[in-house]
């Protein structure tokens, strides 16, 4: 490689919060109060560390903008919603988030530093579909929570969810949601939502009316038009019996990047297949054309040994960006099947410096702009362009800030032919020019 070239780019960077832990629930102007919560508290206590309470409801009785709620490690169990089921296709909250911080001043909940608290929901008995985070409110930060076990107690319903998010300008940091009968983490509505170093796994809906695994996604964004875009970064999709990433229906724009999907479409744990299977649905709108289609964003990730396609258009409208993505052993790698305004069939999609290698490459390229990625480019690809092509150790544990791990799966060898290789999208690099696929060699 040549000395770096460090090339400008608009990247959404998250300035990391940093807050110390205080033991009494005291106040003060920069940092706001701090608050404590535990299994073995008590909603009557005074929230201190010596003394916690039981419940988040309770906490969010009390915090105002500002403020932080710390959590100790252990289970928070539950058994019904807080409201009840008016009819069978009703739906119920677990745990509702509809108080709001403000811009400068989120609500934090956070896991206290070292521990892990886990909410479960697996033992809820309402007969509807069932949410177990519904965060209406916006500025709130959710941190290094795990989230597991929503329910579908009938069959008369698509899917349950784990966490269901209709505000905006909230933060997801460190979420591992995961065994719900539905998508892991969904957002339904509002814009300018960070999803963070967050991981979604193991979700099959077993009881869906739509047919049996056909709705548990690991991530969702089905946004109504004219909010502020959803970014999802530094996240995990594996084993979910539908999609990794799904974006249909979403009429505002989502980026996702820095993420990684694997092993979705199939009951998880098993080859057994199940749902769609894609790794990254990038939007589409049930097929048909729709002259309120926005673009979606998918870059800087990886897609492998998922069911069908790695990196999916699924019928949208318009040009997708897909850039500096790498697709291992999928069906195919990317698949960019759009729609024109008569509704006819046809490629879209925006495609530079992604690899696809092994399984089928690509299908429904025709019309798409595709320049500067490895099927294109005459590079003959082997195993040896890559330090390792393993498909195990991708759900290793999060580096000690968050972030993904660092793994040599799929990063390019030194003698790569595919460095180097690709054009300027206005995403970082070194060297004299981008390299393929999602991992920019050093």
């Amino acid at each position: 490689m040549t000395p770096a070239l460090l090339v400008s780019a608009v990247t959404f960077l998250l300035t990391p919060l940093t807050i110390t832990p205080s033991s009494a629930a005291t106040s003060n102007a920069a940092a706001g109060t701090v608050y404590y919560v535990a299994p073995n508290g008590s909603d009557s206590a005074a929230g201190t560390q010596a003394a916690p309470w039981a419940s988040i409801a309770h906490a969010q009785s009390v915090v105002g903008a500002g403020d932080t709620v710390y959590f100790r490690g252990g289970t928070y169990s539950y058994t019904h919603g807080i409201n009840s089921c008016k009819s069978q296709t009703d739906r119920v909250d677990a745990i509702t988030l509809n108080k709001s911080g403000s811009s400068g001043n989120q609500i934090h909940y956070l896991a206290y530093p070292g521990e892990k608290p886990v909410f479960n929901f697996s033992r809820m008995t309402d007969d509807c579909r069932i949410k177990g985070f519904d965060v209406t409110g916006s500025w709130i930060h959710l941190k290094g929570l795990e989230v597991t076990g929503v329910p579908q107690n009938n069959n008369l319903n698509h899917e349950s969810w784990g966490i269901w998010i209709s505000g905006s300008n909230n933060t997801f940091e460190q979420i591992n949601t995961h065994h719900h009968m539905g998508p892991g983490l969904f957002i339904q509505n509002g814009g300018g939502n960070l999803v963070l170093d967050s991981d979604s796994h193991d979700n099959y809906d077993p009881n869906s009316s739509g047919g049996a695994g056909e709705n548990a996604d690991g991530f969702g964004a089905h946004i109504s038009a004219n909010n502020p875009g959803n970014v999802f970064r530094g996240c995990r999709a594996w084993w979910n019996s539908d999609d990794g990433f799904d974006l249909i229906n979403a009429y505002s724009s989502v980026t996702i990047e820095n993420s990684w999907a694997w092993r979705n479409g199939y009951i998880p744990g098993t080859t057994t297949g199940s749902g769609n299977g894609n790794g990254f649905k990038a939007g589409g709108y049930g097929g048909d054309y729709d002259a309120g289609a926005v673009k979606h964003t998918v870059r800087t990730s990886v897609a492998f040994a998922n069911k069908a396609a790695g990196f999916y258009a699924n019928h949208h409208p318009l040009a997708n960006d897909f850039f500096n993505n790498t697709s291992y052993g999928n069906h195919p790698g990317f698949n960019m099947l759009g729609v024109d305004s008569s509704g006819a069939a046809v490629g879209r999609g925006n495609l530079r410096n992604n690899i696809a290698y092994t399984g089928t490459l690509t299908s429904n390229m025709s019309g798409t702009s595709a320049t500067y990625n490895s099927w294109n480019l005459g590079i003959s690809l082997s195993d040896a362009q890559f330090q390792s092509v393993s498909t195990s150790g991708w759900d290793a544990a999060r580096q000690t800030d968050g972030s993904l791990p660092v793994l040599r799966n799929l990063r390019l060898a030194a003698n790569s032919t595919l460095i180097d290789k690709g054009v300027n999208v206005g995403l970082p690099y070194s060297g004299q020019a981008p390299d393929l696929g999602a991992f920019e060699a050093s």
